[in-house]
């Protein structure tokens, strides 16, 4: 999840030219103008007041003898004060101020004879500004928003030490909350006590990547004050970001991070060495070394206090993020729903991005009524419209009155033998016959994409499994899950099921800057100016694609907990998820299901040649289909 200081520029967003009203007109303003689409630019934004304080936390993680405190930067209309109060849009950010040069773990060849590299951090401080990156300031502050960006504790200007999602790391961004609810003691530049008169208390927060997993963080808290929170790209559970059902995985692109790894990378306060025994002691409880679930992780597990959520969520994901994968926002949306927490979510067809940069008008839109609605309580119909929004391929946008979508029902389908048009394994309608044991090797040094290219015909290092060509149109929406009655011989623990399209496609490829095109969304000054460059999508025609895909480290069958050996020959059921998703399989396609042991962008990588056994018939694959 290592996004630049860029992760707060990933906020950029913009539809329009805002005409600005002149300082004469704006001082006669009484208050927000609410017109027929809810606030409007009546301030004057080069006027503003930018402001920096300091929030007391209840914490001393560093161990200095002295509660941590946490830097805020604020920009808030002039006209506000004592009796001129208005909402808050809070961003907070251990991207701030930069990070450090850290290497990842090089345990990821387990041959028994891993090593580790020193993680020294060369220090890349950025100097501190209050200059607000992204739009959110050039946007909201001219319609009566104040917007505050915080350093998360450890980073910038703030103190204590980052945790990679730590209780600290929590309770640090919610004393924000309670600052601006009254709650908390803030200082300003010269130690005086500082108050946020000018705040009505209401507030939303809003990031990507680790920016929008601290609201999912200070939401689970239940912290009065915080109305609604717009986690984009967000993290839920930890334990699911590092690990995954007992395995040591990687985020996508990023083999061997690890909690110490990305906090020593935002590690960029001053005098770091304070948090050095800290740094030792995430290396230490994380446990590389079995991938179980322990204490550590389950104090990174908001989904465990979702039912004291009482804010409002607007969650937003892509569909092809590989670093924050699916399954964070599909558990966190899973768990909302169960309490009926007033939410609405967008689906995109990209990475691990902000939605201004593939639906630009659409997004500011929704995000300015969102913001509206529960900040200013203007009632702006947004919640009477469909709860989602998704992008079944790129450019290509249906809304549903719920997600998963309507007629959504579990789909079980047996791993089944050879079929006659030349697919080795099948997908049949369940129950199924019991049929013969297939094997295949496990080669890490082959990635899954080259394991799934040939659609039909053996590999000696994969089973695989087919549909017949679809009919109609099959939608997957939802998690799936997979049942494997299997036995392992041989070095590696993992086994990894993969979710194919087969059929060519134009699907998407990545994100391109548009050369010369720009779209400035609000007033600015010279430092910023609030103009963004313009963004387009890249499609590729493929013959097929990884729809989703899942681990399991097959010690830890009973349990993500508790690791157990498993006796080489020996057929045990193993059961896991596979990332939550919102697919179209178009008519003509087939549905694959493709198994591997090693997934070598993702898990650690034993030596070659562990043999799996998998019976046919009692082996399937559950998939949450509509149509």
């Amino acid at each position: 999840m290592r996004t630049f200081r860029g992760g707060a520029r990933l906020l950029a967003a913009a539809c329009a030219v805002i005409t600005v009203l002149s300082p004469a007109a704006v001082a006669t303003a009484a208050q927000p103008s609410a017109g027929p689409r809810g606030t409007e630019p009546v301030y004057d934004y080069s006027q503003a007041i930018r402001e920096r304080v300091w929030v007391q936390v209840p914490v001393d993680s560093d161990a200095d003898g002295r509660p941590d405190r946490v830097a805020v930067r604020i920009i808030r209309p002039r006209e506000t004060g004592d009796t001129r109060k208005i909402p808050v849009i809070f961003q907070p950010s251990p991207y701030y101020a930069g990070l450090n040069d850290v290497p990842n773990h090089d345990d990821i060849d387990r041959d028994g004879a891993a090593a580790r590299r020193s993680a020294a951090a060369g220090r890349d401080r950025a100097a501190e500004t209050i200059v607000f990156s992204g739009y959110l300031d050039n946007y909201f502050v001219p319609r009566g928003y104040a917007v505050a960006y915080a350093d998360s504790l450890g980073t910038g200007g703030s103190t204590g030490c980052p945790t990679s999602g730590g209780r600290n790391e929590t309770l640090g961004m919610k004393a924000v909350i309670d600052w601006l609810n009254g709650r908390a003691p803030g200082f300003d530049e010269s130690g005086a006590p500082a108050l946020a008169s000018w705040s009505t208390g209401r507030t939303g927060m809003i990031g990507v990547s680790y920016n929008g997993t601290l609201p999912n963080a200070v939401a689970a808290t239940g912290v009065r004050g915080l109305e609604t929170i717009v986690p984009i790209a967000a993290i839920s559970r930890w334990y699911d970001y590092y690990r995954a059902n007992g395995g040591v995985v990687a985020p996508g692109g990023f083999q061997g991070e690890d909690t110490d790894v990305l906090a020593k990378a935002v590690l960029t306060r001053e005098n770091p060495e304070t948090c050095a025994g800290v740094m030792a002691g995430l290396e230490r409880e994380q446990d590389r070394e079995t991938g179980d679930h322990s204490r550590f992780w389950a104090e990174r597990d908001y989904l465990r206090d979702a039912a004291k959520v009482r804010a409002s969520v607007l969650l937003v994901h892509g569909l092809h993020d590989d670093n924050v994968r699916t399954q964070q926002a599909g558990q966190w949306w899973d768990a909302l729903a169960r309490r009926g927490v007033p939410r609405k979510i967008w689906w995109h067809q990209a990475g691990h991005t902000d939605p201004f940069h593939v639906r630009r008008d659409a997004w500011l839109a929704t995000l300015h009524r969102w913001f509206d609605q529960w900040l200013y309580r203007i009632d702006t119909g947004i919640m009477r419209e469909p709860m989602a929004d998704v992008e079944v391929a790129p450019g290509q946008w249906r809304t549903a009155t719920t997600w998963p979508v309507s007629g959504t029902a579990s789909s079980a389908l047996a791993l089944g033998g050879p079929a006659a048009d030349g697919r080795v394994g099948t997908l049949q309608p369940w129950p199924a016959p019991a049929g013969a044991r297939q094997t295949f090797v496990d080669e890490p040094s082959r990635t899954a994409e080259d394991l799934v290219a040939q659609e039909l015909g053996a590999d000696p290092n994969r089973l695989s499994y087919l549909s017949a060509p679809l009919e109609k149109e099959a939608r997957l929406s939802g998690t799936p899950e997979i049942t494997i009655r299997a036995d392992l011989a041989g070095k590696s623990p993992y086994l990894t099921a993969l979710l194919v399209d087969y059929g060519t496609a134009d699907r998407f490829a990545g994100i391109r800057t548009v050369p010369g095109q720009q779209d400035c969304i609000g007033p600015g000054i010279p430092e910023d100016p609030g103009c963004f460059n313009r963004r387009e999508y890249v499609t590729e025609q493929t013959p097929f694609e990884i729809v989703s895909r899942g681990w399991l480290d097959v010690r830890n069958r009973l349990s993500p907990s508790h690791s157990r050996p498993i006796e080489a020959g020996k057929a045990y059921t193993f059961r896991w998820n596979l990332q939550t998703q919102d697919h179209v399989f178009a008519s003509g396609h087939r549905i694959g299901l493709v198994l591997i042991s090693t997934d070598r962008d993702h898990t650690l990588r034993y030596p070659a040649g562990t043999e799996v056994g998998v019976r046919l018939g009692v082996s399937k694959v559950l998939l949450p289909l509509a149509g």
